[in-house]
């Protein structure tokens, strides 16, 4: 099942685009396979395998059958929509994309992943921060969305620290882990991120806050990227921040 208290979200890859200042193009030159953790519902593994990418996704939700799957999906889509109703301003502004129209991508998106992860299982593999079944820096790139700063209820610090850890050690050496976003449900930042840094940093873990624009309205996405240094320097353990 899913992490308890979290939505099992069905994103199309355009908006992990978005999400993660990224680009169609950007994503094909990626030299070497990516991780999607959670993945969820979403469809970029297989749009990205169009493509010519190669996705894994994880989540703890792949360990129930797909009926069961695609109707928590569908409960997180039906979720949004209600949230979205309700809290407008934290959302791009309908101008720019009217919120039906962005409810039919996901409804789209949990089509692709329902008939993806039935065509290809081994691509989807159920699993949870932060111990993930991957050896050290085995993907080019790593993305990490609406969990560990989305449900501070749910990953106090020392355990947003272990997962940012772990999304760091399953990355190359050159590579990258994006994480996204750096808020929490109401968009209230999270107000402990400079320790949080500073304790990855101590970890050979060096991080950044990449800004770029959301579209729509001009305000700012922040994204927190990490890279590791060579796997075989960083120290071992995680004892707090």
């Amino acid at each position: 099942m899913n992490t308890p208290g979290t939505l099992v979200t069905s994103r199309p890859l355009d908006e992990y685009c978005q999400l993660f200042a990224l680009s169609r193009s950007a994503l094909c030159a990626v030299p070497g396979p990516v991780l999607d953790c959670p993945g969820g519902a979403s469809g970029l593994a297989a749009e990205a395998r169009a493509l010519g990418v190669e996705v894994v996704a994880t989540d703890p939700a792949y360990a129930a059958p797909l009926p069961a799957l695609t109707a928590l999906a569908r409960h997180g889509r039906d979720a949004m929509a209600v949230a979205m109703a309700a809290t407008p301003q934290l959302y791009p502004a309908p101008r720019h994309l009217p919120p039906a129209r962005y409810l039919r991508s996901w409804d789209r998106a949990r089509r692709l992943f329902a008939a993806d992860s039935a065509a290809r299982p081994e691509r989807y593999v159920a699993a949870a921060l932060p111990r993930l079944p991957f050896a050290d820096g085995s993907f080019a790139l790593t993305l990490s969305s609406y969990l560990l700063f989305a449900y501070p209820e749910l990953f106090p610090p020392a355990a947003q620290l272990a997962g940012l850890l772990e999304l760091a050690r399953v990355t190359a050496p050159g590579g990258e882990a994006r994480i996204y976003p750096l808020h929490d449900g109401a968009g209230h930042p999270c107000p402990h991120l400079d320790e949080l840094r500073a304790a990855l940093g101590r970890r050979q873990v060096s991080s950044e806050i990449r800004r770029s624009p959301r579209p729509g309205d001009g305000r700012t996405r922040r994204v927190l990227v990490l890279r590791a240094a060579d796997h075989r320097r960083r120290a071992a353990g995680v004892t707090g921040l």
